[in-house]
C-alpha cells in the first residue's frame, strides 16, 4: 500500500479552506473599512485641534495665505498637510454668537461612509462624500 492523500481527502481540505475564507473575508473587509474611517475621523479632529491652537495662540482667525491647511503646516501646528480631501474654515460669531469661534473641517473624499465616521466621532455631520466636523469654542481675547 502506497502512502499519500486520496483525491477525496484533498477535495475535503479544499472545501474546508474555501468555507473558512468565505467566513473570514467579510470580517477582514469590515475591519479595513472601519480602520479607514478611524484614520479619517482622527485626522479631522487633529486638524480642528491644530486650528484651535493656532487661533488661541495667535489671537486671530486669519491665517497667512488664506489656506488653513498649508498655513497650519508652515506655522508648525501640523506636521504634514493631510491632502486635498480636507478643507478648513474658521469664522467668528456675530450677534448672539459673538465671542464664539467656529472651526469647520470638511472631508470630501468618497473613501468612507458617514455612518462609519459617526461610530468613531458621534458629532460628525454631513453625508457620504461630504463629512464635516465642527468645533465651536469661546474667544478668550
Amino acid at each position: 500500500m502506497r502512502k499519500g492523500f486520496t483525491l477525496i481527502e484533498l477535495l475535503i481540505v479544499l472545501a474546508i479552506i474555501a468555507a473558512l475564507l468565505t467566513i473570514v473575508t467579510p470580517i477582514a473587509l469590515n475591519a479595513v473599512r472601519q480602520a479607514n474611517a478611524t484614520k479619517i475621523a482622527s485626522t479631522m479632529r487633529n486638524i480642528a485641534s491644530a486650528a484651535q491652537s493656532y487661533v488661541m495662540t495667535e489671537r486671530t482667525t486669519v491665517i497667512s495665505g488664506g489656506n488653513w491647511l498649508q498655513g497650519l503646516v508652515s506655522q508648525g501646528y501640523l506636521n504634514t498637510n493631510p491632502g486635498g480631501d480636507y478643507t478648513v474654515s474658521v469664522t467668528e460669531g456675530s450677534g448672539t454668537e459673538a465671542g464664539r469661534i467656529t472651526i469647520t473641517v470638511r472631508y470630501t473624499g468618497s473613501a468612507v461612509r458617514i455612518d462609519d465616521l459617526r461610530r468613531v466621532v458621534p458629532e460628525m455631520s454631513g453625508s457620504t462624500g461630504n463629512a464635516e466636523y465642527i468645533l465651536t469654542t469661546a474667544r478668550w481675547w
